[in-house]
């Protein structure tokens, strides 16, 4: 509680924040210690992050253990912002500052001038501030135009006329972003993206501990953990970290996607807002079928592994996570118009998000031919065609074929996106077999259209990826070749 912190520096030193081993400890030992504490406590270390458990938080932990800067290196959408955010649980609750002290200066080690002067002036009595964890860490997304007073700081004319102060004052400094995260952590996102005379500044800042500030030398101790994270396909589409700053950074540690299905739809599930509350009474409750999660999940993996689009740039995590999102609203509007008394996401509705997924793709020039609408209903065939087969014993199956023979024959169906529930499930039953096989492997269970209607959808539309039948939006599912005689 406030009230039971220290005031002023005859306090602090009676306190236990004023001994051993808490007075006058770096950042990097404070991390350290509170993760050793909770790794010996069986403490989750990164809450949220899934899918590193055996590959980058042992390389992270190992790095902070060793009191190293390092750096995240992946593809967009691996979670490196959120990781490096989750840094601060291994701060403590609170630190003492100097109060009024721009650079969270040490009361009993100050830094800056205004530090040194404020303790020389009031000694025991000078007032002590407090600054909880969340705010010790600073965040910096590097551009082309963030120049080293934005990051280090720069001197103020202004505040040296009314100081009565010469510019050499130190006093006369205006602080950048990373003497402002003195004692703290600072991180900066898309290294590469930094100016190469910036980072000149930056690796100076971290080994030396000084840097010139318009022909001024500025010695500023800093104690700060420094972070960054960096796109691979920055170091040649937009700049790259010179070889002196990545000679300084302690660890390099790669990031990567979900290694299988089940972990990404992990991820999707916690990340996408498919609890629907707060509407008043008015959208219905939300259920998302098994099949239809998996659907949107496999959509990613198979765009990961298509090779019209471009590996170098990856596919987010957050496809599926907007896409989810989008099947959901698709749902819900289908639900609201037809008053239903839930909403229930089906394949078509994945159709329906296809803007969360053409955005998402970065396409390599044949790609780039075909269009990405072309490419992503493509994909989402190939992700139901998956999920199917996951469930088929053998690819081979007859009950495939009867459905198939059924439409050889020469029969259509076309059923409507918006088509409400009961009468969907009604027109897929004319299909002979298509309810016996989603009942028998369990796709959906008996007597529940909503998600009858979403396994019809998917056995449909995962023959219709093996060219077996074909799918149209104007014509629906029909055969896909002509019956014989018909030329």
């Amino acid at each position: 509680m406030t009230g039971s912190r220290p005031k002023t520096l005859h306090e602090l030193r009676a306190s236990p924040w004023g001994g051993a081993p808490l007075a006058g400890r770096s950042v990097r030992d404070e991390i350290r210690a509170n993760l050793l504490r909770a790794l010996a406590g069986g403490e989750e270390l990164f809450p949220g992050i899934h899918g590193y458990q055996d590959t980058i938080i042992p390389e992270l932990i190992n790095a902070l253990l060793a009191r190293q800067d390092f750096i995240l290196l992946g593809l967009r959408g691996q979670a490196k912002s959120r990781i490096l955010r989750g840094l601060t649980r291994f701060l403590d609750e609170w630190l003492p500052i100097v109060a009024g002290s721009e650079v969270n200066d040490d009361p009993f080690a100050p830094i800056s001038k205004y530090g040194r002067e404020r303790l020389a002036a009031e000694g025991e009595a000078t007032p002590i501030a407090w600054v909880g964890r969340e705010d010790r860490y600073v965040e910096k997304l590097a551009t082309p135009d963030v120049t080293i007073a934005d990051l280090i700081g720069d001197l103020d004319p202004i505040r040296a006329a009314r100081g009565g102060h010469v510019l050499s004052d130190e006093l006369t400094m205006h602080f950048g972003l990373l003497p402002r995260a003195n004692r703290g952590i600072f991180a900066i996102n898309e290294l590469p993206d930094l100016a190469g005379k910036i980072q000149v500044g930056l690796f100076n800042i971290m080994q030396e501990g000084d840097v010139q500030l318009k022909g001024y030398p500025v010695r500023l101790r800093l104690d700060v953990l420094l972070c960054f994270t960096a796109n691979p396909e920055d170091y040649t589409a937009r700049g790259k970290i010179i070889t002196p700053l990545k000679d300084r950074i302690g660890a390099e540690i790669s990031t990567h996607y979900p290694r299988d299905v089940e972990l990404g739809m992990t991820i999707t599930g916690q990340e996408a807002w498919t609890d629907r509350d707060g509407s008043g009474g008015i959208a219905p409750p939300v259920r998302i079928p098994a099949v239809v999660r998996e659907v949107v999940e496999r959509v990613a993996f198979e765009a990961r592994g298509d090779k019209r689009v471009d590996r170098r740039s990856g596919v987010s995590q957050r496809l599926p996570i907007s896409t989810l999102e989008n099947v959901v609203s698709s749902a819900e509007r289908r639900a609201i118009a037809h008053r239903e008394p839930e909403a229930v996401p089906r394949l078509s509705d994945v159709y329906a998000a296809l803007p969360s997924i053409t955005g998402k793709l970065e396409l390599e020039y044949e790609g780039e031919l075909q269009g990405s609408a072309v490419i992503a209903r493509e994909l989402i065939r190939r992700a139901a065609l998956r999920t199917l087969y996951d469930r088929l014993a053998h690819e081979e199956d007859e009950r495939l074929d009867r459905i198939v023979a059924w439409f050889d024959q020469g029969s259509a169906l076309k059923v409507s996106s918006d088509e409400r529930s009961a009468a969907a499930a009604k027109a897929f039953a004319v299909v002979p077999g298509l309810l016996e096989l989603v009942h028998e492997l369990k796709l959906a269970a008996p007597r529940d259209p909503p998600a009858e209607v979403a396994a019809c959808e998917l056995v449909l539309e995962a023959l219709a990826a093996q060219k077996r039948i074909t799918r149209s939006e104007e014509l629906g599912w029909g055969a896909a070749r002509p019956r014989s005689g018909n030329r």
